[in-house]
């Protein structure tokens, strides 16, 4: 079935999307990424539940990492009364979804990440004696939100006890995840789901980003390049730009200790919610002020309209060069900072 803008606006495809809503447009816009079929690992699962093997490609002469299609967090509070009951159900039906599907984007990647609110609750005394301690600020390595300055009035400082992050080439098999987490276990209280999409583009033709919001009517959405991985028309997830797999573990730069190694393989999950205004974006910044603005200040040698500008090592920012941008422009990139 194909779905024009057309037909999606003037609501002729309202009854066949029905209750799926908006996301299952991604399985109908696009074909799920061409993968190498991935072998599990020779010790069975990897000892990060974040970290999974994907295909690359090249944009524009720069090796680029092809992240699922689709992703969905689900944060949760907890209601139990047998926490070594709950604690159980959870691990069965983690094991089942390991038995059902493949974890990589072709089956379906599982990280459940655990809040503040949980361990102060439920496990302090585990807690205390467990928790990772950041050796440069000698302070624990999980801290509560806080308000920053630039916080619109209305910012909502969430208290959770999980997030569980689901990414998947399959809409189904984030669908048949959450039910069974969530629906099934009956103690995983949803307060939040936040589904996302990214990529579709490197094939050529549109991106996803600009299928999904032309498709949903979003003012601005038009503007959006061809063949962008997300909205704001440059590439994210450049392979030299985002560190070797494990750099994101607490023990890999010594800079956390682990102590007795109870979060040993582990590491953080920062979550947020931004609002982006496609119209302001394009309307009010051309190119080479989007350029700044996503990456660095002085950047003038871009090629108009790139949606990859290389990233790698040789382009990271000083803490010196931060600082003498912002006193000369007024400006903060986006990458630099």
């Amino acid at each position: 079935m194909q779905i024009t803008r057309r037909g999606f606006l003037g609501g002729a495809v309202a009854g066949a999307l029905g209750g799926a809503g908006l996301y299952e447009l991604v399985d109908r816009l696009t074909q799920a990424p061409k993968r190498p079929l991935a072998a599990p690992p020779p010790a069975g699962l990897a000892a990060e539940q974040h970290v999974i093997d994907l295909r690359t490609v090249h944009s524009e002469g720069v090796e680029v990492i092809v992240p699922p299609l689709h992703s969905e967090v689900v944060t949760a509070k907890l209601d139990v009364a047998d926490l070594r009951r709950a604690q159980r159900d959870l691990e069965d039906a983690l094991r089942e979804l390991d038995g059902r599907f493949a974890p990589n984007p072709a089956g379906l990647a599982v990280t459940v990440a655990w809040g503040l609110p949980y361990f102060e609750r439920y496990v302090p005394a585990q807690w205390q004696a467990h928790r990772p301690h950041d050796r440069r600020a000698d302070a624990s390595a999980l801290l509560p939100p806080r308000r920053f300055p630039s916080d619109p009035h209305d910012t909502i400082l969430e208290s959770n006890d999980v997030a569980i992050f689901l990414r998947s080439d399959s809409r189904a098999h984030i669908d048949d995840a959450r039910k069974l987490l969530f629906d099934g276990l009956g103690f995983l209280k949803t307060t939040s789901i936040r589904r996302g999409f990214a990529g579709g583009g490197f094939e050529g033709g549109q991106g996803l980003p600009k299928q999904m919001a032309v498709a949903a009517g979003v003012p601005g959405a038009d503007l959006i390049p061809d063949g962008s991985e997300l909205f704001l028309g440059f590439t994210s997830t450049q392979k030299s730009g985002l560190g070797p797999r494990l750099i994101a573990n607490h023990e890999t730069l010594g800079y956390v200790d682990v102590r007795g190694g109870y979060f040993r393989h582990g590491t953080h999950m920062h979550l947020s919610h931004i609002a982006e205004d496609l119209e302001a974006w394009y309307l009010n910044f051309d190119f080479d002020e989007r350029v700044l603005t996503v990456f660095r200040p002085g950047m003038t040698n871009v090629r108009q309209g790139a949606q990859t500008v290389p990233q790698g090592p040789e382009h990271v920012s000083t803490e010196h060069q931060v600082k003498h941008q912002f006193r000369t422009t007024g400006r903060f990139g986006h990458s630099a900072s």
